[in-house]
């Protein structure tokens, strides 16, 4: 059975299994088009801040600390609705979460699959 939320670079070239693309940014990553990048939705609001990002600095050993905080900033009121937003697509649709970080699997997009995965329903379809 294949997953049906995963997650890439947006730098990569689209694939039939994509099903909805979802830029989870928070700034629209350097040298790619609207065009090009083939997205259903931006949500910059699933992004982590600024301040968690910047700590962070996709440095791999800082990892868990930073799913930490990141799952910990989905709660708060702040990303309330965007967050709702993605859950509802994950729950009606195979989606692909996207990002520009070259190491996707020590990505925000890393963890909102995984945590999409393990808290949505079931698709019908599948």
């Amino acid at each position: 059975m294949t997953k049906r939320i995963t997650y890439r670079r947006v730098q990569e070239e689209t694939s039939p299994q994509d099903g909805r693309r979802v830029l989870v940014d928070r700034i629209w990553p350097r040298g790619v088009s609207k065009e090009k990048a083939h997205l259903d939705e931006w949500l910059k609001d699933v992004a982590p801040s600024t301040e968690l990002r910047h700590w962070y600095g996709h440095d791999p050993d800082r990892f868990a600390e930073f799913r930490r905080r990141y799952l910990r900033e989905l709660h708060d009121t702040g990303h309330r609705e965007a967050v709702e937003h993605l859950r509802d697509l994950a729950d009606h649709h195979r989606l692909t979460l996207l990002t520009a970080t070259r190491d996707v699997d020590h990505s925000q997009a890393a963890v909102l699959a995984e945590w999409l995965e393990s808290s949505c329903t079931p698709l019908s379809s599948d």
